[in-house]
């Protein structure tokens, strides 16, 4: 079989997308990928299209994908990498392709080697083996975990004496959410600082619904927590990221955070909410998501190889 290998433009983003949607359907059943999501990870500042994108293509038919950027600015590397079950030969060219560019790339950057993580889907339509037999290993899985939700069960809580729950209402609120973001996450796997407004674009700032995005605080603390969210994606409501600083755990807040964005997604209609969240997290949070009754909608392994 011959196929063809390039790097990908912003006007293959539909083309990925039915791509993605192909291997959704194989690992877990139904499609749930958005264009805007695909078309936001080929727009990263961090990424160039010509040296950290890749196409497969057997024909006319897009086959394989994969994707690489650089959050550390050292050794640390991210990859997506994206394969139809019967094209594994495919899913090999862009391996070859990533591992290169992910050590040239570090070596960039002044590192000595190339720390380098792929998530996949606990049962991936990519041949683990083959990476197993590159030197890839799971460091780590997450679980996205997903909820019902109904207009009559899921309303705006109570909040407690000496709490205060806001939503994110101007600049100054951005700022804050950023600055409890990378406090609350610095303990967590795999976290890497990011400036305001790297930040900023991780987040896809210009394309979110800042009214999803509250932060919650204490009489004695002052703001302590925040949640992200987004009411953008067809599949459900997506809770992005929500954290508590560390001396301020154990109070409640993130519960309160919880049922703040379960009632709001229930009251614009939503049947259905999820998050990801480590199953190692250090702070609780599977524990407190199984609480307030979210449960595994599938699974996701980090997969890491150190290439020098």
């Amino acid at each position: 079989m011959s196929y063809v290998l390039r790097p990908a433009g912003l006007t293959d983003a539909a083309a990925i997308t039915d791509l993605l949607n192909a291997i959704d359907r194989i690992e877990i059943g139904r499609p749930e990928t958005d264009l805007h999501t695909v078309e936001a990870d080929l727009k990263r500042p961090d990424i160039a299209l010509e040296s950290d994108s890749w196409l497969v293509f057997d024909g006319d038919r897009l086959v394989a994908y994969g994707l690489l950027w650089d959050e550390s600015g050292g050794e640390r590397v991210d990859v997506d990498h994206y394969v139809l079950p019967d094209h594994q030969r495919a899913g090999e060219l862009i391996l070859d392709a990533l591992e290169a560019r992910a050590l040239h790339k570090t070596r960039e950057n002044g590192a000595g080697r190339a720390v380098v993580h792929l998530h996949l889907n606990s049962e991936p339509t990519l041949d683990t083996g083959l990476i197993e037999r590159r030197g890839w290993s799971v460091v780590r899985r997450y679980h996205v975990l997903q909820r019902e939700l109904t207009a009559t069960d899921d309303v705006d809580p109570e909040v407690p004496p000496g709490v205060r729950l806001r939503p994110c209402a101007d600049e100054a609120d951005r700022a804050r959410v950023h600055a409890l973001y990378q406090s609350s996450f610095a303990e967590h796997f795999d976290f890497q600082p990011r400036a305001y407004e790297q930040w900023l674009h991780d987040i896809d700032a210009d394309a979110l619904d800042w009214s999803l995005v509250w932060i919650v605080g204490t009489d004695d603390l002052g703001d302590a927590g925040f949640l992200i969210s987004r009411d953008d994606l067809a599949a459900r409501g997506w809770i992005r990221s929500i954290g508590v600083v560390h001396e301020a755990r154990g109070r409640g807040l993130a519960g309160l955070l919880l049922r703040q964005a379960f009632a709001t997604f229930a009251a614009r209609g939503r049947e259905a909410v999820g998050l990801g969240v480590d199953t190692a997290n250090p702070t609780g949070a599977p524990a407190l998501y199984a609480r307030h009754g979210m449960g595994v909608h599938y699974a996701v392994d980090t997969w890491e190889t150190v290439l020098s």
